[in-house]
């Protein structure tokens, strides 16, 4: 789910839970919402990742989000990624 649409969620009080995931180097984000649970996207349509953690729950307070949950259990801080161009 794009930014505009999550913003839009969060705004409507639909957003129930957000979780911000590690995956080796990186994380992701999750929200949950009345009919599932939704990861958010690029405006292209993949998964939105950010490589320090702090940068993706500045994004999540940027929609208005207050909390947040934090898992790590896969981070792998040193992992670098691949170059697949």
């Amino acid at each position: 789910m794009n930014e505009k649409t999550l913003r839009a969620l969060v705004d409507a009080g639909a957003v129930k839970c957000v979780r911000i995931i590690a995956n080796g180097g990186l994380f992701h984000i999750e929200a949950d919402i009345p009919n599932g649970h939704v990861t958010a996207s690029t405006f292209k349509g993949a998964v939105k990742t950010w490589r320090p953690l702090d940068t993706a729950a500045k994004w999540a307070h940027s929609l208005g989000l207050g909390a947040a949950q934090i898992n790590i259990a896969k981070w792998q801080p040193g992992q670098k990624g691949l170059d697949l161009q």
